[in-house]
């Protein structure tokens, strides 16, 4: 059994995550392990379809998976993608991986290989035919791109000339073309998604929580997209499971950082993480 004096395990900057990282540490095997997928297994690229987890993320993953009660993905991203980029499908040790994708709207199974979806909200469709149109109209800077994600609709200004200028020049046009068709804006690193209201990645880490009975709870994110699964774990906490709060560190997302018990440098970070856990498991 390891413990938080091990040199190769980080210090969590809070009590609050210190008590997590000691519950974890205490009884791995009741321990929930969850993760966003691009920033933190992932490095953000300019293009998202050519994302792919980090080349030590699978074997991190695959040595931690049978020491805890579960580990689960938890993406804006369709379930199935998030398993082809990632490489999840098939690798030995990950039998009990769940993928949670579009915010739990899907979710796939590791150990059946088959994806379960919600119906698709009819808002979703309505902008999808609407966007192009009304990016054009709005004045959106060349290099501002549409990503079909399924059910929901991404719009990216990464390849902008000034990425942080187009972004903030959409917000709200964006915001309002959103509310009209009854989705919900949610901003992230230089791209603004359109999807539906109700489903968040907090609403996903809760729930899975209570179905596997986790007694302590271990979340990385990147990005304000993770910050309601930040809020959970907080409520969590509240209620007597412990938690840690990791941030896959970018200077792009400040808001993370200081809603984080515990920094780490990007995905090659949150990989040297989840090997240390596993070594503490063992």
């Amino acid at each position: 059994m390891g413990s938080t004096s091990n040199p190769s395990m980080p210090r969590p900057s809070t009590p609050a995550g210190r008590d997590g990282l000691a519950a974890f540490l205490a009884r791995p095997g009741k321990a929930l392990v969850a993760l966003d997928f691009d920033g933190t297994l992932a490095d953000i690229v300019p293009d998202p379809e050519r994302a792919r987890a980090h080349p030590g993320a699978v074997p991190a993953l695959a040595a931690l998976a049978p020491r805890v009660a579960s580990v689960a993905v938890i993406t804006g991203r369709p379930a199935e993608v998030a398993v082809r980029y990632g490489g999840f499908a098939g690798v030995p040790g990950l039998d009990h991986l769940v993928v949670l994708g579009h915010y739990g709207a899907e979710r796939w199974d590791a150990v059946s290989g088959t994806v379960r979806a919600a119906p698709v909200h009819p808002g979703v469709a309505a902008v999808r035919a609407e966007l192009p149109g009304f990016l054009e109209r709005a004045g959106a800077r060349p290099g501002t791109w549409i990503e079909e994600k399924g059910r929901a609709v991404a719009v990216h200004t990464r390849r902008a000339e000034d990425p942080q200028a187009a972004f903030e020049a959409l917000v709200v046009p964006l915001g309002e073309l959103a509310a009209r068709h009854g989705l919900v804006l949610e901003p992230g690193r230089l791209v603004l998604e359109l999807r539906p209201p109700g489903i968040d990645k907090g609403v996903a880490l809760t729930e899975y929580v209570r179905e596997t009975g986790a007694e302590s709870v271990v979340f990385a994110g990147d990005d304000l997209g993770d910050l309601p699964a930040f809020a959970a774990v907080d409520e969590l906490r509240a209620d007597g499971v412990p938690g840690l709060l990791v941030c896959s560190g970018s200077a792009e997302v400040t808001e993370v950082a200081a809603r984080a018990d515990l920094l780490v440098p990007g995905p090659a970070g949150v990989v040297d993480l989840l090997s240390a856990l596993a070594r503490a498991a063992g």
